[in-house]
């Protein structure tokens, strides 16, 4: 027990934030990094899928269309199917889908991983919340700002002088 706490010790959450994508709006993993993170391969995490497909509804897990994944597979850097890569386009999980696994995947290595994915969509979560509440701020200074230069502007411009014309003046 101790040998697998250590071992999942060494996977930092960076390594699961950066294998977090935004796909159709929505946070996701690929099946393979899943797979990867809980030491099983790709086919056999797909494969207890597909013998469990209630528990996973399409909130839970789609198949990328063809552009998502070449869009993701140039991202990623990841080979294509010409070059020994996939050769269909893979699986992504959204947090709930991810959660399910939980339930299809046996063994302590799938739980300890599972919690650790889930803790980081939580700090993911989090910092996008203090991001946004930051930017409302930032934004709502910076008006305040705005009408600060604008006031100190109106001060500094200096008076308007009505002057005399020169010359003689036709009164009507």
């Amino acid at each position: 027990m101790a040998l697998a706490a250590l071992a999942l010790e060494a996977i930092p959450v960076e390594r699961i934030a950066s294998r977090i994508h935004m796909i159709r709006s929505q946070k996701v993993m690929l099946d393979s990094d899943l797979a990867e993170l809980y030491d099983v391969l790709t086919k056999n995490l797909n494969l207890a899928v597909r013998r469990n497909k209630r528990r996973f509804p399409e909130d839970f897990m789609f198949q990328l269309t063809a552009d998502e994944a070449e869009t993701l597979r140039l991202q990623t850097a990841t080979s294509n199917a010409s070059r020994g890569g996939r050769r269909y386009a893979p699986y992504v999980f959204t947090e709930q889908g991810v959660a399910m696994l939980s339930s299809v995947l046996k063994g302590n290595r799938a739980a300890d991983v599972n919690v650790m994915i889930m803790r980081t969509f939580v700090r993911l979560r989090y910092a996008l919340a203090t991001n946004e509440e930051l930017a409302r701020k930032v934004e709502q200074h910076d008006r305040e700002i705005g009408v600060l230069f604008a006031t100190v502007k109106k001060l500094l411009a200096p008076p308007v002088v009505k002057k005399n014309p020169i010359g003689f003046q036709v009164q009507h």
